[in-house]
């Protein structure tokens, strides 16, 4: 049976991004670009043959933390335009703050975008880390302190900030800002050979104290800092500063489009003259990366900050950064979702330069609508009720036959065992019917999905609490699924079954959001206060017999339930979680 049916596709749909992109392309403003086979400045491109990427893209994360969904977004849209327009995504990891990356997060990023179903070139030989361009980073400085347009500024990071000024008030210039380049390249040289201590100096780029673009008031762009980094050791003292850094990187690796978050926006003249200097300097090649922004992707019912991502697991709401609840890749990828989802999520909401807030239920129909086309079927029983069929023979066991999926009849057709006592769902009966109740209740007759039309005769309930412990029923033996004159039998109820002498008793976990309310927080100011007390029920359920055979992260559609995956190795044996319902479940509430 076949079950790698393509992820539907979502209507081709233009934005700002891919136009700006089609006139740089027919323009031939890039046409003329060099590469030199990697990443370096201009004297490595010069002479090197044409760049056979039309454009060049990068996904840029921090190695600090595991990336969410809101990175999905990111990486769906650098890749995917690559893709698109005949180029290449790089993968580089920012890891210019020593303290807060990690190796582990390095491994868990790459795995993460792998399973999105993106490679970073053929062979993914475009792999980079800006720690690759620490010493480049620092010649550039260097460079810029010769010609006059950074300096080393020795004021304390209070006297700074207080002479920054507002955004209604200019700045004032350091008194530091008049040494010669001799005095500065001297006195950064120091820095870099640790002859001072963290925060005595920082090197500033010597732009204008008065710009109404606060970033433009002489921001820093080499700090002291004594810190052992992941990859470079302890060889540096001096580390960069993120937004020094950036346009060094793109223009190094000749990014075409370096494509941003909306808070980058007010950066974009630093980043812009950053590139220029150092271009006029003769260090880079032209034309020059440009940065676009778009919006980021904002969820709700959910928090996407690291910091509150962090207190939930490292204060035990969730069991752990996987956990499925949790809005990161990870947890997405054990829940069961779907990297054809993701990439239909993606195209579906689109890119634009307004912030808005995404409800989940985007994210879950799209999930939906794959799992539709690729999850074989099956019947699991979650809250069992035994169904005793008193007239059918003691000890005997017949086949019947259930389609593997409705729409795909070339998946064939898999076996059910049928028995004297089968398990139903406690909702499918009721000792007193609502009106409009066509399931199972005295006097009633149903069909058993696949199966036999049975009429209730009786139940049994438990003396103490009331509860029904047993449903009873005769069955019509002529009334069999397939089989010549069952048509004759019309019933308004049809309900699901397994055969309680072959059912797979299974761990089921269902899954809900994390949070109850939209905006977790909003109205206490702790959003902590807003979880759900109900994200997750463990239950015991019985299964069809087919899925005690279910490989790890193998899908099904449950029918009448939803959508569940089979647990992996950090999961108790035999379990299912549930991935999604069949339908949304949220919006009424």
């Amino acid at each position: 049976m076949a079950n790698d049916s393509k992820a539907p596709e979502g209507a081709h749909i233009t934005n700002f991004i891919k136009q700006r992109i089609e006139a740089d392309l027919a323009s031939g403003k890039y046409a003329q670009r060099r590469w030199g086979g990697k990443p370096g400045k201009l004297e490595l491109h010069r002479d090197a043959p044409p760049d056979p990427a039309k454009i060049r893209t990068r996904f840029p994360p921090e190695p600090n933390g595991y990336l969410h969904i809101g990175h999905a977004k990111s990486i769906c849209l650098n890749f995917g335009l690559a893709k698109e327009y005949g180029g290449i995504c790089h993968m580089r990891f920012d890891d210019t703050n020593p303290e807060k990356e990690e190796q582990e997060y390095v491994d868990a990023i790459l795995e993460a975008v792998h399973w999105l179903g993106f490679q970073w070139g053929e062979k993914d030989e475009h792999l980079y880390f800006a720690s690759d361009y620490f010493d480049l980073m620092y010649e550039f400085a260097e460079c810029l302190v010769e010609h006059g347009d950074a300096y080393v500024d020795s004021q304390s990071p209070e006297e700074m900030q207080r002479h920054r000024g507002s955004f209604s008030e200019p700045g004032k210039d350091s008194p530091y800002r008049t040494r010669t380049p001799a005095e500065n390249l001297a006195l950064f040289r120091e820095m870099r050979d640790g002859r001072h201590a963290d925060g005595a100096h920082v090197l500033r780029a010597k732009i204008d104290m008065a710009s109404p673009n606060i970033n433009l008031r002489d921001p820093a762009i080499y700090r002291i800092k004594r810190a052992t980094h992941h990859r470079t050791g302890d060889k540096w003292c001096v580390y960069p500063m993120y937004t020094y850094a950036h346009p060094i990187e793109d223009a190094l690796e000749n990014i075409t489009h370096s494509i941003c978050t909306l808070e980058f926006e007010d950066q974009r003249p630093f980043y812009d003259w950053v590139l220029e200097r150092l271009a006029q300097h003769g260090m880079l090649q032209r034309p020059l990366p440009q940065q676009i922004e778009f919006s980021r992707l904002n969820m709700t019912y959910t928090v996407m900050s690291k910091r509150f991502l962090l207190k939930l697991v490292q204060e035990k709401y969730v069991d752990g950064w996987d956990d499925p609840r949790m809005p990161t890749l990870v947890g997405a990828h054990r829940r069961g979702f779907t990297p054809e989802g993701f990439r239909l999520f993606a195209e579906r909401i689109g890119v634009s330069k307004s912030d808005n807030l995404i409800d989940p239920s985007v994210l879950e129909d799209c999930m939906r609508e794959h799992l539709n086309e690729v999850a074989p079927r099956r019947v699991a029983v979650l809250d069992p009720l035994k169904l005793v069929i008193d007239n059918y023979p003691e000890g005997q066991t017949e086949e019947c036959f259930a389609p593997n999926h409705p729409q795909k009849a070339d998946w064939g057709k898999r076996s059910l065992p049928f028995s004297k006592e089968v398990w139903i769902e406690r909702e499918d009966f009721a000792e007193t019917p609502p009106k409009g109740y066509f399931r199972l209740f005295p006097g009633n007759a149903v069909r058993l999905k696949y199966g036999f039309v049975v009429r209730c005769t009786g139940y049994s309930k438990d003396s103490d609490t009331g509860e029904i412990t047993e449903v009873h029923c005769d069955y019509h033996p002529d009334s069999k699924s397939g089989t010549p004159g069952a048509d004759t039998y019309k019933t308004k109820g049809v309900i699901h079954w397994v055969s309680a002498a072959h059912a797979v008793e299974a761990e089921v976990r269902l899954y809900d959001r994390l949070f109850k309310v939209a905006t977790p927080g909003k109205a206490t100011g702790n959003y902590l206060d807003d979880l759900n007390p109900d994200s997750l029920k463990v239950i015991r359920a019985y299964l069809e017999p087919s899925l005690k055979d279910a490989k790890a992260e193998e899908r099904f559609q449950f029918e009448r339930h939803g959508y569940f995956v089979a647990g992996t190795a950090g999961d108790s044996d035999a379990s299912f979680i549930r991935t999604v319902t069949l339908r949304d479940s949220w919006t009424a509430k």
